[in-house]
């Protein structure tokens, strides 16, 4: 394998990386706050947006990493 290969190669195991990374936090963040809302219904809403704003910046961090990866494998 040349360089070239390799480059790509690591490219796809950091984008894969980063997907499983942002998969198993958001389906955290997700469970966290259905247990939150299962236990206290009243601030179901609350909860329903600070899960919101969570997913928002890990998808953020995730498409920041698929970024690099690609950035990465076409130099």
């Amino acid at each position: 394998m040349d360089s070239i290969g390799l480059g790509y190669l690591a490219a796809g195991i950091g984008a894969a990386l980063a997907v499983i990374g942002g998969g198993l936090g958001i389906g955290r963040l997700a469970a966290a706050a259905m247990e939150a809302s299962g236990r206290q219904p009243e601030v179901a809403g609350e909860v329903r947006t600070s899960m919101i704003i969570a997913a928002a910046l890990i998808e953020g961090v995730t498409f920041f990493a698929l970024a690099i990866c690609i950035i990465l494998a076409t130099k």
